[in-house]
């Protein structure tokens, strides 16, 4: 269950897409070193209290599986160390600030001469071109900038935030995706190449269907809180002890929700026979169904509903979430090698089975022997991290 064991990716991540790309690789089976300011190391580390070792949680949840080197890329030593590191790797991560590779002397073109079998995977915000490339980004930032806020939120409120890092996350994976496409065309070229992703571009490609539709027809989504824009009623209710989602997404099941509510007039009623009909009278029509959904509990509607083969789910918060069996039968919360802790590992499996997580992630510096330069100065506890 390590697909890419013999893979060796270098990383050079900070807080979350390039990180998050890192940990994909580790766990599907490649050894992944991860090259951190002396010091300090990835910024993540102190993002939050101290969860386990002095690092927090965030760093760990996108930092398992890994090896950690510490150099200083502005000294000829720490450049020589690198470059070494590179000399038989498959495949270099990085989300540095724009203009600092290039100033450092190790932009993606001058990396791929020097080293012709690599895969170089780029990561910014704003994209590899254009005038914002040399601009620096958050996960907020770019999905305000990218519109991706505008479609998120109540209809009468101000544009939300999607609470999930998608952005920076979704690039991380949309960089491995290329990078495995690459390693695929090495097999065939015997070269390397140049993978460029960036959080802006990744929130476009998530917003595509609204986008396209701007693009296409002119027309500017509205946002609908918990609903949809096409299929009506497709959103939350309220029972009378808790909100739960209903999704009626044809008219056979409009008959089927009509009769479960008590409502088999519904269907005849001229404002509400069709989809089409029900989207021009969508306030009146829900209006109607709040008023019979409030007088019975979530679980009496779930039940019914259910029976009825009408699509519907209790609005969990995540401690219900990860407390469903069906959520526990796929085991992708797993406990971590040598810790005390679970992460959530890889949503997917390969021949029936998840790659496991391989271990925690590493002590700032823990692996300084695998450096060229090495003198045999580290600690025992350096060394030996987790028990590693």
């Amino acid at each position: 269950m390590n697909p890419l064991a013999g893979i060796k990716v270098v990383e050079i991540g900070q807080v979350l897409a390039g990180p998050f790309a890192g940990a994909i690789f580790a766990d599907l089976g490649a050894e992944v070193i991860k090259v951190e300011r002396p010091g300090t190391g990835d910024d993540a580390r102190q993002m939050g209290r101290a969860f386990r070792h002095g690092d927090s949680l965030a760093f760990q949840v996108f930092n398992r599986g890994k090896r950690s080197v510490t150099l200083d890329l502005k000294d000829a030593a720490g450049l020589t160390d690198l470059h070494a590191l590179l000399d038989d790797a498959d495949v270099l991560i990085h989300n540095l600030r724009p203009g600092v590779p290039a100033a450092l002397g190790i932009g993606a073109q001058s990396l791929c001469e020097r080293h012709p079998r690599l895969i170089v995977a780029e990561i910014s915000a704003f994209g590899a071109n254009g005038p914002l490339a040399d601009r620096p980004g958050y996960e907020p930032l770019i999905q305000a900038y990218s519109g991706l806020s505008s479609i998120n939120g109540d209809p009468d409120g101000p544009p939300v935030r999607i609470g999930a890092s998608v952005c920076d996350q979704g690039t991380g994976m949309w960089v491995v995706i290329g990078a495995l496409a690459l390693l695929q065309r090495r097999q065939l070229t015997g070269r390397g190449g140049i993978v460029q992703g960036s959080l802006l571009e990744t929130a476009l490609a998530w917003s595509a269907q609204k986008g396209d539709a701007w693009l296409n027809e002119g027309v500017l989504p509205e946002r609908h809180a918990s609903g949809h824009p096409g299929f009506v009623p497709y959103e939350a209710f309220d029972g009378s002890d808790g909100p739960f989602l209903i999704c009626v997404g044809n008219d056979r099941l409009f008959v089927k929700f009509s009769q479960v509510l008590g409502r088999p007039d519904w269907p005849q009623d001229e404002r509400f026979r069709s989809n089409r009909d029900r989207l021009r009278n969508k306030p009146e029509l829900l209006a109607q169904i709040r008023a019979v959904l409030t007088g019975q509990p979530r679980q009496a509607w779930l039940e019914a509903l259910e029976a009825a083969g009408v699509p519907c789910a209790p609005i969990h918060d995540l401690s219900e979430a990860h407390a469903q069996p069906q959520v526990q039968a796929l085991g992708i919360v797993q406990a971590v090698p040598g810790e005390d802790f679970r992460l959530t590992g890889l949503p997917l499996s390969l021949d029936g089975q998840r790659p496991l997580l391989r271990a925690g992630a590493p002590r700032l510096g823990a692996d300084n022997a695998l450096l060229a330069s090495a003198d045999g100065t580290q600690t025992d506890a350096d060394r030996n991290p987790h028990g590693r």
